[in-house]
């Protein structure tokens, strides 16, 4: 697109979208402003129409991926159908599913430093996704007896270091396991719901 062919709004987009494809190449902090500009078919002084600096461009970044990571979410949770042990677990792998999809997003989100509470709509669309996490392990900690009922933000805690070091350590290209990073994620979930007695032993 030339620069006489953005529309309002359209290069703010445009510019995200060619961040996008910079961190997905070199990392949140390996690449410049003025390399996204001309990724974008724009000069860098046009950038600051936008946006402040580069963190404030990784930060859209990040806002726009939890946006569609909260969603992946809510979908996998499906309500707690077909049942909440089966959403929990859909919910578990839309986490993979999103890192694999939409690596950009995912790398501005939790390897740029962009902390969730940078800003009021950063921190609005993280906590969307944190609460689909929590929302489907509440469901489930029902079906554990109170007196073994560990805290549920602690257990999507948990699940949730357990999704992120599959991503970092097994999910990357190069990065090589003997087992699918899927298959290592869904039995570390089933090892760690089988302590908790919410899947038989076997």
């Amino acid at each position: 697109m030339s620069k006489q062919g953005y529309h309002h709004g359209n290069l703010r987009q445009a510019l995200v979208s060619a961040a996008l494809k910079l961190i997905e190449e070199k990392g949140p902090t390996g690449f410049t402003l003025s390399e996204a500009a001309k990724s974008a078919g724009v000069t860098p002084a046009a950038v600051y129409r936008h946006f402040a600096g580069r963190e404030d461009l990784i930060a859209e970044c990040a806002r726009q991926g939890y946006l569609i990571f909260g969603d992946l979410l809510e979908h996998a949770w499906h309500e707690g159908k077909p049942s909440a042990l089966a959403a929990f677990s859909s919910v578990g792998r839309a986490y993979l599913a999103f890192a694999k999809k939409y690596p950009g997003h995912y790398m501005a989100m939790f390897e740029s430093g962009i902390s969730p509470n940078r800003s009021p709509e950063i921190s609005a669309v993280a906590s969307k996704s944190s609460a689909a996490m929590e929302r489907a392990t509440r469901a489930l900690m029902e079906h554990v007896p109170p007196e073994k009922r560990p805290p549920a933000a602690m257990v999507a805690a948990h699940i949730w270091a357990m999704s992120h070091g599959v991503v970092e350590l097994y999910a990357r290209e190069g990065n090589r396991s003997p087992f699918a990073p899927e298959d290592l994620l869904e039995s570390g979930i089933g090892v760690y719901l089988r302590g908790l007695g919410l899947i038989p032993p076997g």
